[in-house]
């Protein structure tokens, strides 16, 4: 398994219409696009984060990042793009889900009226089922 925080090697070219840029992670084999250059790496990190990401959670490997690319591959960038898997991982595992449920009419009336945050109440709630202490 590679370290937490590493460097992938990325080609950056222009697309044939010119509208955006094209990066391609030769270690992993896989594609994204940005409109800018700017863009174009924060869509590689996106990108290079999630496929590690996946192979982790099914206990694949991960191939560790070259040091270099041959130059004949590039088109017009060559350059690396950090990720850190922990980090991404924490962003995506604490990003909100939505949840519908029913309570009776009652019960919304009086926790309405109280300014209850419902999402907070639930939260708190489901972490008091679970054992989970409170999280800073």
């Amino acid at each position: 398994m590679i370290k937490i925080k590493t460097a992938y090697p990325i080609l950056i070219s222009e697309s044939t219409d010119h509208r955006a840029l094209i990066v391609y992670v030769p270690d992993l084999k896989i594609n994204t696009e940005g409109k800018n250059l700017l863009d174009a790496i924060e869509m590689a990190r996106d990108a290079i984060s999630l496929w590690i990401v996946d192979r982790e959670d099914v206990k694949k490997e991960i191939p560790i990042p070259s040091k270099t690319i041959n130059k004949k591959e590039a088109e017009d960038i060559i350059t690396f793009v950090d990720v850190d898997t922990d980090a991404y991982r924490r962003e995506i595992e604490n990003k909100a889900v939505r949840k519908n449920l029913t309570i009776p009419s009652w019960l919304n009336e009086k926790a309405e009226k109280q300014g209850l945050n419902f999402s907070n109440v639930l939260q708190k709630a489901l972490k008091h089922e679970l054992g989970i202490k409170e999280e800073l």
